[in-house]
């Protein structure tokens, strides 16, 4: 397939899509009040620029917090179960049953214990995308090859040399593929605790915006979400691609 027809398209999904969209709101009349169109959404995002990037940068910034906190535990919890029978077997359940717990039901638990603002919304992004990190290296370093293990052991290599010098750099591909997952469910876990317990971000802004039937608003405030976390996806495929080329080789 040609690279640059590759290349171009989401974009062309995305321009088809919108076209669409804006067709149909004409054709039926739709009430920008109940569903505005893409050309009401421009308008109100230009007419509310300064407003949203205030709220898209509060937003960016404590996401960023709570994603690396999560990238750290993640990392830790899952290189500990990963190297051991005995703490998959034991933790896995646990925190399967943990992260099926809904995440918005914290936040109230949240802002009775660190007050509304900053806290409860890092907390949350924390809560709700440490559990894919965990998984996939988890996963990379439980499912190394034992004859590989093997070969290695009988060279000479220690476990902690298997792990370090082989597992972890097979996980690779996990941990960047649990990333681009995880950082969308930052922004989602930040925007949902800034909804109920904050006095700025972008959820904030949903909440205002719809409250005074500005919904051109609301669409471009969860506009500014999505931006945000496709930049942060697409930052992560391209280093990606830079540290793990060895796992993608043969793919065009």
């Amino acid at each position: 397939m040609n690279k640059n027809l590759q290349k171009a398209a989401p974009w062309l999904l995305m321009t088809a899509m919108l076209l669409l969209w804006q067709l149909l709101c004409m054709a039926f009349d739709v009430s920008e009040f109940v569903f505005p169109s893409p050309w009401r959404i421009a308008q109100q995002a230009w007419e509310h620029h300064a407003a949203i990037l205030s709220h898209a940068w509060r937003t960016f910034w404590v996401t960023m917090v709570g994603f690396a906190i999560a990238i750290g535990v993640g990392v830790l919890l899952g290189a500990l179960m990963g190297s051991s029978k005995l703490a998959y077997d034991a933790m896995y359940p646990l925190m399967t049953g943990f992260n099926a717990l809904p995440k918005a039901a914290f936040v109230p638990i949240l802002v009775v214990w660190f007050g509304i603002g900053v806290g409860p919304a890092v907390l949350t992004a924390f809560l709700i995308s440490f559990f894919p990190i965990m998984v996939n290296i988890a996963t990379g370093l439980a499912t190394l090859e034992p004859e590989l293990e093997d070969v290695l052991r009988v060279l000479g290599a220690k476990r902690s040399d298997v792990l370090l010098k082989v597992g972890l750099p097979r996980s690779l591909p996990y941990f960047y593929g649990s990333l681009k997952v995880a950082i969308t469910l930052a922004f989602v876990g930040t925007t949902v605790s800034e909804m109920t317990a904050a006095n700025e971000g972008i959820g904030y802004l949903l909440v205002s915006a719809g409250s005074s039937m500005q919904m051109g608003l609301a669409f471009a405030g969860l506009l500014a979400v999505g931006i945000m976390a496709m930049a942060m996806y697409e930052l992560f495929a391209v280093v990606e691609k830079r540290t793990t080329a060895w796992a993608h080789r043969g793919q065009g």
